[in-house]
């Protein structure tokens, strides 16, 4: 009965971990505890969007078992995080209804695809899959199914101007609530101290030149415009003067792709990190070479 037990908890951590991960790689954190964290503070924002995140990297994971993807990739949970921000998206910008959940395992499914061939072809991916999918998805919706929109609500006026130093965490998981950023932020400190530490610089740096360009002050504060900046910031993060310089370009970069967005009317996601990262790693490749 006992070699039972453990060979059972062994069966269901190696199911749950690889889940837990990849919710914490949307942050590239391959960490347990992350990922716990992040999912507590989704469910913060919202019952359906914790639900859809779960839904997501589960369909994901699956994915990747029963088409035998690399499995090293799959416990580290590379194949959980475009699916889990589909996931949040989706259930995020579309009414919840049993197509929604449809919609999300479809998206999961999809973006787990395209994330392979990014990866079997070594191209820096990040979060390409989950953009290019709910893109895809919420066009297809406004043309064939516009009821399952979600009507677009005005942004909370926010009294405390200096929120977005931790909603700029939260808003790269779609979260505007401070307790869920603040929940993501000891998250990623947990992982990588470092990195957590020049997110928040990320986000101060854009919305310091938001606040210079005279973008409204109250989208600001919603950390809106510093989410990208976070992610860029925790992917280059490091201990050297070099990394510095890395974090700097990509976050100024991600702030002109974010500009050049809301300018073109289209729901920014996190192409502004996509592109900018993309950018500054082939740069930084072909420095190596």
């Amino acid at each position: 009965m006992r070699r039972n037990s453990i060979y059972n908890n062994k069966i269901v951590i190696s199911f749950f971990h690889p889940l837990l991960k990849g919710i914490g790689q949307i942050m590239l954190q391959e960490n347990s505890l992350t990922g716990i964290l992040f999912l507590l503070g989704i469910f913060c924002g919202g019952i359906m969007m914790g639900l859809g995140v779960l839904l997501a990297t589960v369909i994901a994971t699956l994915t990747a078992r029963l088409l035998k993807y690399d499995k090293t990739a799959i416990v580290a949970g590379l194949y959980g995080f475009n699916a889990a921000l589909v996931g949040v998206a989706l259930m995020l910008f579309l009414k919840s209804s049993i197509i929604s959940l449809l919609l999300v395992v479809f998206g999961a499914f999809l973006s787990t695809i395209i994330h392979h061939l990014f990866m079997k072809n070594n191209l820096p991916l990040f979060t390409f899959p989950f953009v290019i999918v709910t893109w895809l998805i919420l066009y297809a919706v406004n043309i064939l199914l516009p009821e399952l929109n979600v009507e677009p609500l005005g942004n909370e006026i926010i009294s405390n101007q200096f929120a977005y130093l931790i909603r700029g965490f939260g808003q790269v998981i779609f979260q505007d609530k401070i307790l869920s950023g603040i929940l993501f932020f000891i998250a990623v400190f947990i992982s990588m101290p470092i990195a957590a530490l020049y997110g928040l610089a990320g986000g101060i740096i854009t919305a310091v030149l938001a606040t210079l360009l005279d973008i409204p002050t109250n989208d600001i504060a919603n950390g809106i415009w510093s989410y990208n900046a976070v992610l860029c910031a925790i992917t280059f993060a490091g201990r050297g003067y070099k990394d510095f310089l890395w974090v700097l370009s990509s976050v100024l970069l991600s702030f002109l792709f974010s500009i050049l967005l809301f300018k073109l009317k289209i729901i920014p996601l996190t192409f502004p990190f996509v592109a900018s990262s993309f950018i500054i790693t082939l740069i930084k490749r072909s420095l190596s070479k």
